[in-house]
């Protein structure tokens, strides 16, 4: 359970840092995360996923169940409806923040002025 919780979260940031750096460079803005970016981004979450998941206590229940069949797909249909919807409100935020974020915060669009 562990290793399909840790895909969950894996394929929901990627799908989300592919997603809206498409968007943004289809959409005429400099892409928010250039290829180093994204590769920070994902050691970061590789490590947190894998700390958080690595340290969930084992319980009883989970010895108790019978294992998944052998033909059993990795990425179960409710995993696929919790990425899609997980991820679409991710990029609704991120797309607002994307056009509206330096007049809600009040700083220069594209600046690394902090």
């Amino acid at each position: 359970d562990n290793i399909r919780k840790f895909l969950q979260f894996q394929l929901t940031v990627n799908v989300v840092a592919l997603t809206i750096t498409f968007l943004s460079a289809v959409a005429g803005y400099k892409p928010p995360l250039n290829a180093v970016m994204m590769l920070w981004v994902n050691l970061i979450m590789d490590t947190m996923g894998a700390l958080a998941l690595g340290t969930e206590p084992p319980s009883e229940t989970l010895l108790d169940r019978r294992p998944y069949k052998r033909d059993a797909s990795l990425i179960s249909r409710p995993m696929w409806r919790n990425i899609f919807v997980q991820a679409t409100y991710q990029l609704a935020l991120l797309v607002f923040l994307l056009n509206k974020g330096p007049q809600l915060f009040d700083c220069e669009d594209g600046s690394t002025h902090h």
